[in-house]
């Protein structure tokens, strides 16, 4: 009897462990940051793309990891030769992610190291392509995005055939080598200074061209107003000339206009606080008043 419920709670046992592990045989779990791949018999069944418990059949299907959020590559530095037969010296790295999950388990086996050799193999032929294809001049003043940008241009949509989406190829360091480094800086700075006296000279030139324009329509504006300012004098003086004429035309008009310009004078005689006037009897001025009835 006592064997009995030995073999009886030996056999429990084995039940209870033969049913965790089919348990965890049918059990998926799948994370928030990764894709799982349901295969049976080597063939992709599903592909689960949601955090969460799924069901599987056990030991029939197996399944495949593949990461879902976005991953970095660190570039090697390498060498990269311009249009001008120059050498630079690239240190750059890559942000991807899969995007199709299926075309990348069966183009690259699910693998995230043999993925990052074809993206390096890429970057760096698209890398070769533009850099050789400009002066170093034009290499080191792209530095600021426009490189990053030929870059993506030349690489195009040429990771899609392994389901990779390249979301930023990005430059941490494009220079010259150390050896070379200050002789080439040297020279770009002549020229950069060179390009700038020709731009000041030009500049100082039609500078001095607007000047000597403004400065003659200045002078003719100036010798017109002064003509017309002449001119204007001359007819008042001989309009004044011609009240004078016609005054002095007429024995009445010559008498009254005398005898005002005659009180003018007196009244500006006066000045003070002592209003006398003396006039001697042959005095212009005592004639006018002598002659008043």
């Amino acid at each position: 009897m006592k064997k009995a419920k030995k073999i009886s709670g030996i056999l429990a046992i084995v039940i209870i462990i033969a049913a965790v592990i089919l348990l965890f045989s049918s059990t998926i779990v799948t994370k928030e940051n990764e894709y799982t791949l349901v295969k049976r018999f080597g063939k992709i069944e599903h592909v689960i793309d949601r955090a969460g418990l799924s069901l599987r059949t056990p030991f029939l299907d197996t399944i495949a990891v593949i990461p879902k959020n976005i991953q970095f590559y660190d570039m090697k530095e390498s060498d990269v030769i311009t249009m001008d037969k120059k050498a630079m010296v690239a240190d750059s790295y890559v942000l991807w992610k899969v995007e199709n999950p299926i075309v990348f388990a069966q183009t690259l086996n699910s693998n995230v190291v043999l993925a990052e050799n074809r993206i390096d193999t890429t970057v760096y032929n698209a890398m070769k392509n533009v850099i050789s294809s400009l002066a170093q001049a034009d290499v080191i003043s792209g530095r600021d995005g426009t490189l990053n940008n030929a870059f993506m241009e030349n690489i195009g949509d040429a990771m899609n055939q392994y389901g990779i989406e390249l979301i930023a190829v990005e430059t941490k360091h494009l220079d010259l080598p150390s050896d070379n480094k200050a002789a080439v800086f040297d020279r770009m700075i002549s020229e950069r200074a060179q390009i700038a006296a020709t731009y000041t000279a030009e500049g100082e030139s039609e500078a001095q061209k607007i000047q000597n324009t403004t400065d003659k329509e200045i002078a003719i504006s100036i010798s017109n107003a002064e003509a017309k300012a002449a001119k204007i004098i001359a007819e008042g003086e001989a309009g004044y000339m011609k009240i004078l004429s016609d005054a002095y035309s007429n024995k009445e008009r010559s008498e009254f206009y005398t005898f005002i310009r005659s009180l003018d004078a007196a009244r500006a005689s006066l000045s003070g606080t002592d209003k006398t006037l003396i006039l001697s009897s042959d005095s212009p001025i005592a004639q006018i008043f002598y002659k008043i009835d």
